[in-house]
This record gives structure tokens, C-alpha cells and sequence, in this order.
């Protein structure tokens, strides 16, 4: 699915890592690289260079942290909010599609089973 995800999202010019940093602003604005990091699991170095270009691109702002003049808050702009829009549907509509192919039942079990693997995964 993430292939899947990958491949549709190439032709808005985004890679599943570059919606997932867009979502994660959207769903809380201003948060820092470091913050970000820990939501995504990866590294602050990665966050940053994701940033980096989404902000070349017009996507992501930088803003200044009001009580931490060194650290940089992050937040989409009109354009990073309407490639996230786009992004958005093709992503659900592939998941719709899948849906489909699973049923109701077999896909409630999979988001069940999901969520368990999460909450394993964040013990661990």
C-alpha cells in the first residue's frame, strides 16, 4: 500500500514522506523539526531536510518560536495546504479502493489489528 501510496503521490511531486510531514503540520501547526521527528519516527536531521524542500517549494514555513528565538516552528502555506488537499484525495481514494477489495468486516479487523500493533510498537 505505501508503493501503492508512493507512486500516485509522485505525480503531485511528493513522496509518502513528504505528506506525512505536510499532514502532521496540518494536524498541528507549529510544531519544531525535533517534535516532528518523534511523531514520525525518524530523525530530526531527516525532518529537516523534508522541510528544506517543501519549504524551496513554497509549501512549509519556518516561523520563529515566540518564547525560543532558536527554535523554528513549522507551518503549511496556501500552496503546502492545497497540494495537501490534492494529496488528501488520491491517498483516500486508494484506501477506499482497498476497502472495497476487503469488505467491511475484514477491513474494521485490519484497522483493529492495526491500532494493537501500534500500541505494541509505542511499549516497545
Amino acid at each position: 500500500m505505501q508503493a501503492l501510496k508512493e507512486q500516485r503521490l509522485r505525480s503531485l511531486g511528493l513522496s509518502v514522506a513528504h505528506y506525512s510531514l505536510l499532514y502532521s503540520v496540518h494536524t498541528h501547526p507549529g510544531l519544531t523539526g525535533a517534535e516532528l521527528a518523534r511523531r514520525l519516527g525518524v530523525t530530526p536531521q531527516a525532518v529537516a531536510a523534508l522541510a528544506d524542500r517543501l519549504e524551496e517549494r513554497g509549501q512549509v514555513e519556518r516561523r520563529t518560536h515566540p518564547r525560543h528565538r532558536r527554535v523554528q516552528e513549522l507551518h503549511l502555506t496556501a500552496a503546502g495546504r492545497a497540494v495537501l488537499g490534492l494529496a488528501d484525495a488520491v491517498v483516500a481514494e486508494i484506501e477506499q479502493k482497498i476497502t472495497e477489495q476487503l469488505g467491511d468486516a475484514d477491513t474494521a479487523t485490519l484497522r483493529a489489528l492495526l491500532g494493537r500493533v501500534a500500541v505494541a510498537a509505542r511499549e516497545l
